[in-house]
C-alpha cells in the first residue's frame, strides 16, 4: 500500500499541500481532481521523491528510496523521456533498468496508439509525446502508476479508447493515480475520486457510493468546493447592464 501521512509542501511562503493524508491500495483506479493550483501535480512529486516535504509517504511501510522507486511510474506532460533517444532505444533503456518491464504491453501500446519507433523522441507531436509518456509508464512494471494530466494534447476519441485499452490491460494488483480536470470523461473508468482544494483533501469517495447515492461526480465535486452556481448568471446580468450604459 502506498500511504501519505500528514504531508505538506511550502512554495516561497505558500502552502502547496497542508496536511495531506491519503492511502492507496493495489488494485485501483483512483481519479485526483482539483483545480490549477491545487497541489496535484505537488503532491505526486513529492511521493516520487522530487521535490522535500513535511510528513511521511511508505511504500508497504517503508520509506521511498531508491531500492524501491522502480515500483512507482510517472507520466507527465512536462515528458521526462529522453528528446534524443528514439522509442525503441527507450524500449532497451527501461529493460535493461527495470526487470519488470513489459515488452509485450510496450509494443501493443505503441501499435494502439500508432507511434513511430525509430526517429528520436524529441521528433513526436505534443500529442504523441504525450502519449509515449503514458506507454513507458504502463510497460516499466510498476505497481503504482502515476499520471499527471497525460492526455493533453489529444482529441476526444483517441481519450476515450485509451481509457477502455486502460481497463483491459491493468493488472489486479496495479494502482493508477490519475490526475485530470477531465471529470466527465472518467467517471466512468475510475473506481474512486480524491479532490484537492488549496492543497487540502476536500472529499474521497468510491464511484460504487456516488452511484447507490444516484449523485454524478460532477455534483459531488461542486458540493465538496462550494460551487456557487448563481455567480455564472451575476456575471452576465453586470455585463449586460453595462451594455445597455453604453
Amino acid at each position: 500500500m502506498l500511504e501519505i501521512n500528514n504531508v505538506s509542501k511550502l512554495y516561497s511562503k505558500k502552502l502547496a499541500l497542508d496536511g495531506v493524508s491519503l492511502s492507496l491500495p493495489r488494485g485501483e483506479l483512483v481519479g485526483l481532481f482539483g483545480e490549477n493550483g491545487a497541489g496535484k501535480t505537488t503532491l505526486m512529486k513529492c511521493i516520487l521523491g522530487f521535490v522535500g516535504y513535511k510528513g511521511t509517504i511508505t511504500l508497504d511501510g517503508e520509506p521511498i528510496t531508491r531500492k524501491n522507486i522502480g515500483r512507482i511510474a510517472f507520466a507527465t506532460s512536462e515528458h521526462s523521456f529522453f528528446p534524443d533517444l528514439s522509442p525503441d532505444g527507450h524500449a532497451q533503456f527501461y529493460a535493461s533498468h527495470f526487470p519488470k518491464f513489459d515488452r509485450k504491453r510496450y509494443d501493443v501500446l505503441m501499435d494502439f496508439f500508432e507511434l513511430p519507433r525509430k526517429s528520436a523522441a524529441r521528433k513526436l507531436s505534443t500529442g504523441q509525446k504525450n502519449q509515449f509518456e503514458v506507454v513507458l509508464a504502463l510497460s516499466q512494471g510498476a505497481d503504482y502508476i502515476l499520471m499527471d494530466e497525460p492526455f493533453a494534447g489529444n482529441d476526444v476519441f483517441n481519450r476515450e479508447d485509451f481509457y477502455k485499452v486502460l481497463l483491459g490491460i491493468l493488472g489486479e494488483d496495479e494502482t493508477v493515480l490519475l490526475s485530470t480536470h477531465l471529470l466527465e470523461e472518467v467517471s466512468g473508468f475510475i473506481g474512486r475520486a480524491v479532490l484537492l482544494h488549496q492543497g487540502r483533501i476536500k472529499g474521497d469517495v468510491s464511484m460504487s457510493e456516488l452511484e447507490e447515492q444516484g449523485v454524478s461526480l460532477m455534483d459531488y465535486v461542486k458540493s465538496a468546493w462550494n460551487y456557487r452556481a448563481d455567480r455564472i448568471r451575476s456575471a452576465i446580468e453586470e455585463l449586460s447592464g453595462e451594455d445597455g450604459q453604453t
